[in-house]
């Protein structure tokens, strides 16, 4: 007599499986949900970006002609690529020059709208190709931060009304701005630039990056490959996984009272931002190096030993190339975090004013954060399109910085 078996899917059993198979639907959209909600508000922050800051690549310019042959100024080549040739020209009187011929063009009432500097972008123009002090040049120079208001259609209704008159005659325009890649800070938002910001972070950023990397890496090494484990190691493990969750102003409070102690001249120069930054930064590519070092299978240098290599040798030829990859994730990752920082720089002098982009490491500087943290505090519409700007080279700087890593990682990754 055959035993009689019990079917295996039961109702319950069904209702279980139903309830599995439920949860893990249910669990797949909200996975899901959450990954478009991310793109939704990324795409809305550069959509929101890329919209304030077009205005921001731009400014409003007036178109003023100046014929050279009855200005009476003289510069030869030779002379134009000397340091001094904007005060020869300003000396010449070409500050006046350009207010006559505006004032010709426009008439006494838009005239003292043309921006106060605007005659040192003509004299870039007679630097750049003194031969146009032979012919009549048509110039696009900045209007003043008034009658950019008043084309935005803000400000005082006089300036609007000039404004639209200027317009309907084919005077004023709001072009595309190159120099603003190219200047630095400035009072006005239709002579500003980002370059001495850009510049300065360039140099900052240079000067963690020598500091942090090379100690953080030796560090990882030493404590992953050499260290004995005891107290004292725990104990400096527990420290460095510390100071990477310390608050960023701690450090900027350690670059003032340490390196503006022993260099009290050095002020805002990017070699103290970039001390201080390498403070910040170092913990991190500790913690990833020696993440990295310890992924590498213990194989490896079995076999480098066995074949007669010296432990340097198995650490330098065989274990540090293959940590690599993770090694430069991880200090890239810290930089990034680096260059967003303002408020370590702050506290080391990084949000003065400063006009002229830097000269080198010991010079007074800002970087790119501060110099928007400083913009977006002025009320000035121009400023707020200016800022939204420089956030969008902002994020192109790290865009860059972080292709740059992959880019290495993937050549120096080997698999094994």
């Amino acid at each position: 007599m055959s035993e009689r078996i019990a079917p295996t899917r039961t109702p319950a059993f069904e209702a279980r499986l139903k309830k599995r198979y439920a949860a893990e639907r249910r669990f797949r959209a909200l996975g899901l949900g959450a990954i478009l909600f991310s793109v939704a508000v990324l795409v809305f922050l550069l959509g929101t970006m890329a919209l304030n800051g077009l205005g921001g690549f731009q400014r409003v310019e007036l178109e003023i002609p100046i014929d050279f042959t009855e200005a009476g100024i003289a510069a030869d080549p030779a002379t134009m690529q000397q340091p001094g040739a904007v005060q020869s020209l300003e000396a010449q009187g070409l500050r006046e020059v350009v207010q006559f011929f505006a004032q010709q063009e426009l008439g006494e009432e838009a005239a003292p709208e043309l921006g106060g500097q605007a005659w040192r972008d003509v004299a870039a123009a007679i630097m750049a190709d003194p031969s146009i002090l032979r012919e009549t040049v048509t110039f696009s120079l900045p209007a003043s931060a008034d009658l950019a208001s008043g084309y935005e259609g803000e400000g005082s209704p006089e300036m609007q009304a000039l404004a639209q008159r200027l317009y309907a005659e084919g005077q004023i325009a709001k072009n595309f701005d190159p120099g603003f890649l190219s200047r630095s800070d400035a009072t006005n938002p239709q002579q500003v630039g980002i370059w001495g910001a850009l510049k300065g972070s360039m140099l900052t950023m240079l000067v963690t990056l020598l500091l942090a990397f090379p100690i953080g890496v030796l560090a990882a090494l030493y404590l992953e490959e050499y260290a004995p484990k005891n107290r004292w190691t725990d104990m400096i493990e527990l420290s460095i996984n510390n100071l990477a969750a310390v608050p960023s102003i701690i450090f900027g409070l350690l670059g003032l009272a340490v390196f503006l102690t022993l260099f009290p001249n050095l002020r805002s120069a990017p070699v103290i931002g970039g001390m201080t930054l390498a403070l910040m930064t170092m913990p991190v590519i500790v913690i990833a190096g020696r993440n990295a070092i310890k992924a590498v299978p213990p194989s490896i240098r079995d076999g480098a030993l066995a074949i007669g290599a010296s432990p340097v040798q198995v650490v330098f030829h065989h274990v540090l190339p293959l940590a690599l990859p993770g090694i430069l994730t991880g200090t890239i990752i810290g930089m990034a975090r680096a260059l967003g920082e303002t408020a370590p720089l702050l506290m080391i002098g990084m949000r003065a004013f400063v006009a002229t982009p830097p000269e080198g490491f010991t010079s007074p500087a800002t970087v790119l954060p501060m110099q928007i943290f400083l913009w977006s505090d002025e009320i000035d519409r121009g400023f707020v399109e200016r800022t939204s700007a420089a956030i969008i080279v902002l994020l192109l700087f790290l865009l860059v910085m972080n292709g740059l890593a992959i880019y290495l990682r993937n050549k120096f990754e080997k698999t094994w």
